[in-house]
């Protein structure tokens, strides 16, 4: 899959049923847009206050969630315009980042405490705020399709 600028439906995902729900709805834009789809999770580093567990790793919980995520949106057919992408760092300014490139994001209406640790509230405020495309907040399970 190649993406060329503005042709990528950015979905923010945490885990959350939301995130999910939103995911499919943005599969189905994208779709219909003739887009990409890029599936978004973000992961923060531990800090020194938490508990130390050597075998922790923020990065591959954030991978193995986001593959999770996509298994309970899709089953076995995920769509074949679908990129995943982890990175490190907060919610939004990441989610700004890929902003920039991108044709629309689309969030759920809240999450998980946002990508691990940040209220998706908060995020989809700076996101409306900053957010270099347009920003679709998904509000619940229907489809672009079921909105006529």
């Amino acid at each position: 899959m190649e993406n060329t600028p503005h042709s990528t439906v950015v979905v923010g995902i945490d885990g959350s049923p939301q995130s999910i729900s939103a995911l499919r709805y943005a599969a189905t834009l994208a779709g219909s847009l003739g887009h990409d789809l890029v599936a978004l999770s973000s992961w923060l580093p531990r800090i020194a206050l938490e508990d130390y567990t050597p075998d922790w790793a923020p990065e591959q919980d954030a991978r193995d969630s986001l593959e999770k995520s996509i298994e309970q949106a899709f089953g076995q057919e995920v769509p074949a315009n679908l990129a995943r992408k982890v990175v490190m760092g907060p919610a939004a300014p990441n989610l700004i980042e890929a902003s920039k490139d991108a044709a629309m994001l689309v969030l759920g209406t809240r999450g998980r405490g946002g990508f691990k640790g940040l209220v998706l509230g908060s995020v989809s405020s700076s996101l409306a705020a900053h957010a270099k495309c347009p920003v679709l907040i998904h509000h619940g399970e229907t489809t672009p399709s079921d909105n006529h």
